[in-house]
């Protein structure tokens, strides 16, 4: 079994979503010791965005890509080769400013990508990554979830589907910046859900 961890918080050190991560990964290795774990934290290791030469690169035929564009594309073919290599993916996801960090959507960028990781069908679009299970824990300040200020996941969910992702359990702790109190009660209602996922 492969396991591909992503931590998507702007801090490497102290971050909640990567703690709920690494506690659904332990969870992972107790039941398959044999696994081996791929950690992408990308704050340490920021993916560049998508701009205007990025775009230029991929819409460039590979034949006729220059060095630079060829050296652009083999970064996202590093991601994608991950994932696609992934049998169960957990994504550590902070919310920032009601929506996921950059560095998280700067990922989803370099995945995505027509012919490969998705395509269109005249029945509408398919995603390629398919029997993937993934796990996605999901730190907030407050409390989101099932109110319409929740963006994150409607928009991981629908990512993640689109990609061909649909077995996907997401995990909240909510109420991190609201006192120790919630704080500890957050954290130990969504280790109770890891327990429930994995019982």
């Amino acid at each position: 079994m492969k396991i591909l961890q992503i931590n998507a918080s702007a801090r490497s050190a102290g971050s909640n979503s990567t703690r709920l991560a690494d506690t659904v990964t332990a969870r992972l290795l107790a039941q398959n010791p044999d696994a081996v774990v791929d950690l992408r934290d990308l704050a340490a290791n920021p993916h560049p965005v998508l701009d205007e030469p990025a775009l230029g690169a991929l819409f460039t035929p590979a034949e006729q890509r220059t060095p630079e564009q060829a050296a652009r594309v083999a970064l996202d073919d590093a991601l994608i080769a991950q994932v696609q290599a992934a049998d169960a993916i957990v994504l550590g996801v902070p919310m920032y400013n009601f929506g996921v960090p950059v560095q998280l959507k700067t990922w989803i960028d370099a995945i995505a990508r027509s012919g490969v990781t998705f395509r269109y069908t005249a029945n509408g679009p398919e995603g390629l990554l398919k029997g993937k299970k993934v796990y996605v824990a999901l730190a907030r300040g407050g409390l989101y979830r099932d109110t319409p200020a929740d963006s994150q996941t409607p928009y991981l969910k629908s990512v993640l589907a689109f990609l061909g992702m649909t077995n996907v359990e997401f995990i909240f702790a909510e109420g991190l910046a609201m006192g120790a109190e919630s704080a500890t009660k957050a954290f130990a209602e969504a280790e109770a859900r890891i327990d429930e996922i994995f019982a």
